[in-house]
């Protein structure tokens, strides 16, 4: 298989990584928006907030059953025509919300965004590695995570405030416009790349069998599940703990991805020599964010000091999580990388519903806890790995230890 040819230094070396970061902006606005505008969706349709945030659940469980089938399915598909066809239906998606009239016709047009959403994520991470300039991986990754963490400072918030102005459908149909606009950057910039390395489902029963593979993906659903069990309803938990108007709970989701910006920024500097620390770290500080997010509400500087503690350490774990990915199955990719983000959204539509759960029976103050709770699961697991083999990650795979890069040719 040919590799893509890249410019081996200078800014036109980047521009790639920077198409893919504006793709990876687009997809991470649509899947979190309705987490600034669930009061506003449920109102329109008629629905609860709690029944309206099944929509995040039904469509990360969408993802996370058709990530590895549509990752084989599509293994052997040129990866710049397949982003560019993922780009287009993803566009026709959200150009259809705005004749959105029912809780149903809203699930199926956030449905056809998932299927997109599917292999985009079981494709970025490996091809963002492959575009990436020579010798900086770690960068390329962290500036395409970068563009999920700029959906979280600027498309999540400033949707919301449109949703807010404007009406909610068209927050979605902006964001149809943006990935248009993608397309034409991908077209223009991204280089043919031949699928290489993308695994198959002979490849599955191999890369399951590592160690280091089974406790990224157990840490992955945990770890996902706590976050999200808390984010899906940060806005009512904000607006109830609280007492936060709309303006100040847009602020907050603001707050949370500049932060998000500043973790990748410094994990990004440490997570291929030390990933290890990198990853209990930031764990533990997600889990101590979200067991004071309620006591911290209803004061504005303690609030905003926690939420960037939250936001940078979420993308700290982000990418560590997705560095230990591409070390312990380079051989596998595409499969490994599917089956990660199946197992992310998994962790994502469970924690939007047990939220959904939580918040219906108990109100939603007692949210975040339960989703502190989780995290914690997730870091007594690590503490079990030491205390049994003396590091917290498990084993070497594939020639490589966790955490030592794999050099990749350009």
């Amino acid at each position: 298989m040919s590799t893509p040819v890249l410019h081996k230094t200078g800014f036109r070396a980047w521009l790639p990584i920077i198409a893919l970061a504006f793709a990876a902006f687009v997809f991470n606005t649509s899947e979190f928006l309705p987490v600034g505008l669930l009061p506003d969706i449920a109102s329109s349709l008629n629905e609860t907030v709690p029944f309206t945030g099944l929509i995040l659940t039904g469509y990360a469980f969408v993802v996370a059953i058709m990530s590895l089938p549509l990752t084989i399915v599509t293994a052997r598909f040129e990866r710049r025509k397949l982003l560019l066809v993922l780009l287009f239906v993803f566009s026709l998606c959200h150009f259809v919300v705005p004749w959105v009239e029912s809780f149903e016709t809203l699930f199926a047009a956030r449905v056809g965004v998932a299927l997109t959403h599917s292999i985009f994520w079981s494709i970025m991470t490996p091809l963002a590695a492959r575009v990436a300039p020579h010798g900086k991986r770690a960068v390329g990754l962290a500036a395409v995570m970068g563009g999920t963490i700029v959906a979280t400072v600027l498309g999540v918030p400033i949707g919301t405030n449109l949703g807010h102005l404007f009406g909610w459908h068209m927050s979605f149909f902006i964001i149809g416009i943006g990935s248009a606009l993608v397309f034409v950057v991908i077209f223009f910039v991204l280089p043919v790349c031949e699928a290489t390395h993308a695994g198959s489902l002979k490849s599955l029963p191999v890369i399951l069998k590592r160690p280091g593979l089974q406790q990224l993906y157990l840490l992955t659903v945990v770890t996902v599940l706590g976050q999200f069990t808390a984010y899906s309803y940060l806005n009512p938990i904000l607006a109830t703990a609280g007492g936060l108007d709309e303006g100040m709970i847009v602020t907050m989701l603001f707050v949370f991805g500049i932060a998000g910006i500043i973790g990748t920024v410094v994990a990004s500097k440490t997570v291929d020599k030390h990933v290890e620390t990198t990853l209990l770290s930031a764990m533990v500080i997600m889990c101590i964010s979200l067991a004071l997010l309620t006591v911290t509400a209803a004061h504005t500087p303690s609030l905003s000091v926690l939420i960037i503690c939250w936001g940078a350490a979420m993308t700290a774990v982000c990418l560590a999580f997705q560095t230990v990915l591409l070390t312990v199955a380079p051989d596998a990719a595409d499969v490994a990388a599917s089956l990660y983000s199946g197992i992310f959204n998994v962790g994502i539509g469970g924690g939007a519903f047990i939220g959904s759960r939580v918040s219906e029976a108990a109100g939603f103050m007692p949210v975040a806890y339960v989703g502190a709770a989780i995290v914690g699961v997730s870091l007594l697991s690590l503490l079990v790995v030491k205390l049994k083999t003396g590091k917290w990650l498990l084993g070497e795979q594939t020639g490589h230890k966790v955490g030592e890069p794999v050099h990749e040719s350009h």
